[in-house]
């Protein structure tokens, strides 16, 4: 790691000085990220417009944003702990960038169409993020740390809403192009693949040679059967589907929502207003993994029937913030006033910015020496929600386009009664070695909260 052969006092600086620098170009490489996965969401009415393209299948465009990222991380979380994370986030970040450039100058809807699910698959660096955090970063501060990685990262999609109109507003002529998403694309492509090379640069593996070898022998294919299939790995899947992969379709449809359900024809109010949302679910995510990080320190019980699982108390509270507020997005919406609809969207962020950053504390805490590979998994299929509740937002077959909150609300519940059946204590206290299956490696028991 290049700390061999140092004194040991300036070792131990050198070691805090780059933890810090990791979760500094961790965060910044996943929010640059985050930006150029949704920099299509600002300028959806441009490409509609273009392209002649109706609102359900600007619906389709935002959830295609989210198709590659479930295999995508679930990938790149086992190659991170096989390869090191440095490597990994700088190829994602270089080809990205070449896709995105190369989206600029698509005339043809479907060669535009392929390239923008290339560009999508921006969002699979988070769990290369999490795994180069959680290698540098010890347990007990575990859940603040990801929190700021994951929440500040997330906050991209607010910068793209809140930068790129601007920058790239609707009277945008320059010496490329004269069309603001293209050059928006086309620019941001040059940004990212200049992120790459910094990345592999400056990018160390792990704080200890012990630390990079212990998680690299984990990466094993039947070690990934075995984590994949734990049930810890997949209830927090579950949460992760109605918390970050609402984020997702989120990100991508709240500007047209607010757009076409308001009359807001406006593309730069429209986009601000879908960014308070954004906001939300990215800033205060730290907040969700530092409650969890307190309440597992201080043994604290704030719902008795899961006495001793300290961080799933948490993380089931938020799940359950997610759905009230969900059913209460159609409330606001039918009630005509946009304000209420932006005040309760603001809701639903900070409801997922708190499961989010609380389900992000348990995964490393739970398994240490496979934070990659569980991360992808937990990653991966938490994009789903990105996929489905776009369908649902934008379905032909409801009445209005306010219903399809409470649609997707009602597809949750299942997953809180499962977080609550694997939370109860006789099943968290063996959640990260008793399964769905009997496959692969036993580990023995750790409990969840250790």
């Amino acid at each position: 790691m290049g700390f061999i052969g140092v004194p040991g006092g300036d070792r131990m600086g050198l070691i805090r000085m780059t933890k810090y620098r990791t979760l500094l170009l961790a965060t910044i490489g996943f929010n640059f990220s985050f930006l150029i996965w949704f920099s299509f969401a600002p300028f959806t009415g441009g490409m509609a417009q273009e392209f002649g393209l109706s609102t359900a299948e600007i619906g389709i465009l935002a959830s295609s944003a989210i198709w590659m990222a479930p295999f995508g991380r679930i990938l790149t979380g086992w190659l991170s702990d096989k390869f090191g994370a440095p490597a990994i986030f700088a190829i994602v970040l270089a080809y990205v960038g070449v896709f995105s450039m190369a989206s600029a100058f698509a005339q043809d809807y479907s060669i535009f169409f392929v390239t923008r699910l290339i560009v999508a698959t921006a969002g699979i660096t988070f769990v290369i993020g999490i795994q180069h955090v959680a290698e540098w970063f010890e347990e007990e501060n575990l859940g603040l740390a990801e929190g700021i990685y994951a929440g500040v990262g997330n906050a991209g999609a607010a910068g793209g809403a809140l930068i790129l109109p601007r920058v790239f507003g609707q009277g945008w002529s320059g010496p490329l192009f004269s069309t603001n998403w293209r050059a928006a694309f086309f620019y941001t492509g040059i940004v990212s693949i200049g992120l790459a090379i910094a990345y592999y640069t400056l990018g160390e593996a792990a704080k200890t040679e012990e630390k990079r070898q212990a998680t690299k022998d984990n990466a094993s294919l039947k070690g990934w059967i075995h984590t994949a299939t734990r049930y810890g790995t997949v209830v927090l899947a579950a949460a992760y589907i109605m918390s970050f992969g609402l984020e997702l379709s989120m990100n991508g449809w709240l500007a047209t929502y607010y757009r076409e359900a308001f009359d807001q024809n406006n593309l730069v109010i429209a986009s601000t207003f879908a960014a308070t949302f954004s906001i939300a679910a990215g800033l205060l995510r730290p907040f969700g993994g530092y409650v969890s990080d307190i309440l597992a320190r201080k043994e604290k019980n704030i719902l008795p029937f899961f006495t001793g699982q300290y961080r799933g108390q948490w993380t089931f509270l938020g799940l359950c913030f997610i759905v009230v507020m969900m059913f209460a997005m159609t409330l606001a919406g039918l009630s005509g006033v946009l304000l209420n609809a932006v005040v309760v969207g603001f809701l639903v962020g900070a409801g997922c910015a708190w499961a989010e950053g609380a389900i992000f504390a348990q995964v490393p805490a739970m398994f240490p020496n496979s934070s990659g590979a569980v991360a992808g998994v937990v990653g991966g299929i938490g994009t789903v929600g990105g996929i489905v509740y776009p369908l649902f937002y934008s379905a032909p077959w409801l009445a209005n386009l306010h219903l399809g909150y409470s649609v997707a609300a009602v597809t949750m519940i299942p997953i809180v009664l499962l977080s609550a059946w694997v939370f109860r204590p006789e099943i968290a206290k063996v959640a990260n070695a008793a399964g769905f299956t009997g496959v692969g490696r036993e580990e023995g028991a750790v409990a969840a909260d250790d």
